[in-house]
Formats: structure tokens, C-alpha cells, sequence
């Protein structure tokens, strides 16, 4: 799923290319994707001619500020990602790219479910393997701030004051709390794998046996990933591609993530990979030892 890196890395492109821009249709042909409204013909006709002045991130929510006091919500979930300018056209009850380059080469860019029509001729889609992707749209700033009411506050715009707070006192495991949107935005199983990897921390640890200094480092780590990838837009190891279809450079920048069996490049130690609920972690059993 793409996470907080990858959904600003997304959003940063978008608003360098389509504000101002009017949405003048839509396509989809999975309307279960749009929960608001449920109507499809509903939704293509108050999103018809809106015009799209700001580009925002909550969570891992992209939200789109459109004239008439509309909001556009988009959460991508688990294998979408938003693509743009690559110029798709209807053939065999496909869409295809025609134009050349990553949106047209990369196999993950071609699941489009939902393609927005742009007034300078161009398109913003996406493509989803899965179809889990969700997208809302509401009429006033009251009902869009409503649906997104329980999401905590960001993981980058939280201070070390508010992150202990967050922290000390509970027993939920810490790979667990991390991954909690409603206490952390932004936050999934790569980068609290990392955060914790980096700081010395097992995954399953409980929230409320770390230390001051064990915390502090924790928020260090966490900030720092998170900004490393935006800067290296993002970890492309499965589905997530950037709007210009291209794969994020943060790959070559894992440490523990999804390196189950090979060896821990701190120790020497051999990698282990375990599940927590339906969620799972990876792991250095040596450089990261638990706290019962």
C-alpha cells in the first residue's frame, strides 16, 4: 500500500501539473470504487466541470479542493496508484497507453479502473490491481472533514512531545501503534519496519516498556525515513509507481523490509519475518531485541 512518501511524492506531482485544470468526465468500470456519492451517474454529474484549485494530503489520503466548494477524496489502498499524461485510448475493452515511455512499459500501470478527463486533453488514471481503492466526493468542507475526522495527526508534523504521549502508557504493541491511523497517519509496514530496525526496536515490544531515550530515537528514525523516501519519491518493491509511471528510488534504501532469510547489514544475523494479527514484520533478532 502506499504510504505516506508515496502518496505526498504522488500529490507533490499532481500539483506542479493539473491545478486550474477542469475535470470534464469520468470513466470507470468499477463504480463500487466510489463511496460517495454511491450514484455513479450522481457523482459524474456534480464532479462534471469542476475545477481543480489545491492538492492536499491527510494521511494517506489524497484531497482534492474543486470549485464550488467540492472535495475530491482518493485513498489509493493497497496496489493503486494515480497516473498521469499517458494519453489512454479504448481498444479491445482496454485501456492503453499510447505514449511511450514507463506508463506505457511497466505491467503495473495497466490495471486503469477510473480515468479523469482533463480540459487541456490529457488524463489523470488509476490503475488498481486489486480495486480497493476508495474515492469520495462531498459538497461542503464540513462533510469532507467529517469522513476524515479519525485520522491522527501526521507522522511527519508530529513533535517528540506529542509522539511520547502517543507512546508511553499503552500496552498495544509498538509495531501495532505505529501502524494505527487513527493515533499516527501515515505509517505502514515498510517505514515502521525501518523506524523500528533503525532504532533498535523488535516490532512487538509493548508501547509502554520503552524508554524516554528509546522513543526519542524511535521519532528520529521515523521522521528521518519517511523524509529520506519522499526525497527519494518513494519504494516502488510492488505496486506503487509515481504519476509518471516510473518506480520510486527508495528500494535500494531498505534495510529489513522484506529481507526475511538474508543477512542483517548492522550484524551479520540472518533476517526473520513474523505476523502480528493479520499484519506482518520483519525483523533482526540480534539488533533487535524484545521487550516483554
Amino acid at each position: 500500500m502506499p504510504e505516506l512518501p508515496e502518496v505526498e511524492t504522488i500529490v507533490r506531482y499532481l500539483q506542479k501539473k493539473i491545478i486550474k485544470r477542469k475535470i470534464k468526465r469520468i470513466w470507470t468500470d468499477f463504480p463500487k470504487m466510489i463511496k460517495e456519492p454511491a450514484d455513479l451517474k450522481e457523482f459524474k454529474r456534480k464532479i462534471k466541470d469542476k475545477t481543480i484549485l489545491g492538492i492536499r494530503r491527510k494521511g494517506k489520503n489524497i484531497i482534492f479542493q474543486l470549485s464550488a466548494g467540492y472535495y475530491l477524496l482518493i485513498h489509493q489502498k493497497l496496489t493503486g496508484h494515480l497516473l498521469y499524461d499517458g494519453q489512454w485510448e479504448r481498444k479491445n475493452k482496454e485501456w492503453q497507453a499510447t505514449k511511450q515511455g514507463a506508463i506505457q512499459d511497466d505491467p503495473a500501470n495497466r490495471f486503469i479502473h477510473l480515468i479523469f478527463f482533463l480540459d487541456n486533453d490529457k488524463q489523470l488514471a488509476l490503475s488498481d490491481l486489486r480495486k480497493f481503492a476508495k474515492v469520495e466526493l462531498w459538497d461542503n468542507k464540513e462533510k469532507l472533514e467529517e469522513a476524515i475526522a479519525e485520522i491522527g495527526p501526521d507522522a511527519l508534523s508530529l513533535s517528540l512531545a506529542q509522539f511520547k504521549e502517543i507512546v508511553k502508557e499503552r500496552k498495544t504493541k509498538i509495531k501495532q501503534l505505529l501502524l494505527d491511523q487513527s493515533l499516527i497517519a501515515g505509517v505502514g509496514n515498510i517505514y515502521s519496519d525501518e523506524a523500528l530496525f533503525r532504532a533498535g526496536i523488535h516490532p512487538l515490544t509493548p508501547a509502554a516498556r520503552l524508554q524516554d531515550e528509546e522513543i526519542a530515537l524511535l521519532h528520529k528514525e521515523l521522521r528521518k525515513i519517511l523524509k529520506k523516501s519522499i526525497e527519494l519519491q518513494g519504494e516502488s518493491f510492488s505496486d506503487y509507481r509515481k504519476p509518471d509511471g516510473q518506480k520510486g528510488s527508495f528500494d535500494s534504501y531498505i534495510k529489513i523490509y522484506r529481507r526475511q532469510g538474508k543477512k542483517c547489514f548492522n550484524c551479520g544475523a540472518i533476517i526473520k519475518k513474523g505476523r502480528l494479527g493479520s499484519r506482518s514484520f520483519h525483523y533482526c533478532p540480534r539488533c533487535q531485541k524484545r521487550k516483554y
